[in-house]
């Protein structure tokens, strides 16, 4: 049977077999003990059917084995508690990765790396941690070619894929050892949910970090667990939509006047974009760009009637973020916009009218 589409895939994904009169997608199970018995169900922070569910979702997506997390930082740092070695981190990543780093895992010698290189021998490294497209400045980084050196060097690779979504790239086909996202964004897709994956190429390693769920006591609510598959089930059509309105906000961003640094890898003018175009299925709806300053992104914000000012990406309402508010190292004036699902021309009509605003 040849391989289902992405939609049809994302419909179906973690669905239990039909029975007569029960629902199409089961309830969550709010259960802390169980009966016992069952190989895998005794005690709720161990393990829980909707968790289960889930997991077999976005594991099929990724293609591998999947432990869900109450956050996304909760799942990666169970990937970095891994790192037996010397620990590579990207230094233009997602900001709070590197803080809880320094802050939780001092005795770790850590060499941080831009995402677009150069790179370093990996020898005597552990763990090399990518974030491809990288958050906030969207550079991509080759994975296939980055995860042979570690592995012959003897290191586990692991990819952030947050802003690429498991259907815009699957860094296991590539060559890594762990996918880990923050699945409140995009795959859950909605703003009402705050979950977390990790999904593991080996067995092995996805039995140690289910292991370190259970021991941590990280394990996410069956609530939200629930909602999040709930919203898969649209992710391909949710990122159709969000790719198309990145790209026609791209195209107004370009010719803006005191718009400066403008990336989405999508854009074949970008300069990831060969690279990105090799390794990633599809584009989605994130895009990044400078303002001369934090007063003229307030403007452009105080302006915009579809554009809302918050922190998170990947939900279906179009949002920017000036992200040196929060601590990342990048211009006061850099905005990361996330393209909803509102229609292209409203979107772009109104992003026009709030640039329009900053020459006056």
């Amino acid at each position: 049977m040849t391989e289902l589409g992405d939609g049809t895939r994302c419909v179906h994904a973690g669905l239990a077999d039909p029975v007569p009169g029960t629902p199409l997608l089961a309830s969550p199970v709010f259960g802390t003990g169980y009966h016992l018995g069952h190989p895998s169900y005794g005690y709720g922070r161990a393990d829980n059917p909707t968790w289960r569910a889930l997991e077999e979702a976005i594991g099929s997506l990724d293609g591998g084995e999947c432990v869900v997390f109450p956050s996304g930082m909760a799942a990666i740092s169970a990937v970095l508690r891994t790192c037996e070695g010397r620990l590579v981190l990207p230094s233009d990543g997602y900001f709070v990765t590197r803080s809880y780093v320094q802050s939780e895992l001092p005795w770790l010698e850590v060499v941080e790396v831009p995402t677009a290189g150069p790179w370093p021998s990996f020898d005597g490294v552990g763990l090399v941690l990518l974030e491809t497209p990288s958050n906030p400045g969207l550079d991509v980084c080759d994975i296939t070619a980055l995860a042979a050196e570690a592995h012959a060097a003897g290191a586990l690779l692991a990819v952030d894929n947050t802003t690429a979504t498991p259907l815009g790239q699957r860094p296991l086909q590539l060559g890594a050892d762990f996918a880990v996202a923050s699945d409140t964004k995009a795959l859950a897709g909605h703003s009402d949910v705050v979950l977390g994956h990790v999904t593991c190429s080996d067995p092995a390693l996805a039995a140690r970090i289910r292991e370190s769920r259970t021991f941590s006591g990280s394990v996410p609510g069956p609530f939200e667990t629930w909602l999040a598959h709930r919203g898969l089930g649209t992710l391909d059509l949710r990122l159709a939509r969000q790719a198309a309105n990145a790209s026609a906000v791209y195209k107004v961003l370009s010719s803006a006047p005191g718009v400066t640094g403008l990336r989405w890898p999508g854009a074949p003018e970008d300069p990831s974009h060969a690279l990105a175009a090799r390794q990633m299925r599809r584009f989605g709806g994130v895009l990044t760009f400078c303002l001369p300053s934090a007063a003229h992104v307030d403007r452009f914000l105080a302006a915009s009637s579809l554009v809302t000012g918050a922190t998170s990406f990947g939900g279906l309402h179009s949002t920017a973020d000036r992200r040196a508010q929060w601590g990342d190292p990048v211009p006061e004036g850099l905005v990361r916009l996330s393209a909803g699902c509102e229609d292209t021309e409203d979107l772009v009509a109104d992003i026009r009218t709030a640039l329009s605003t900053l020459d006056t």
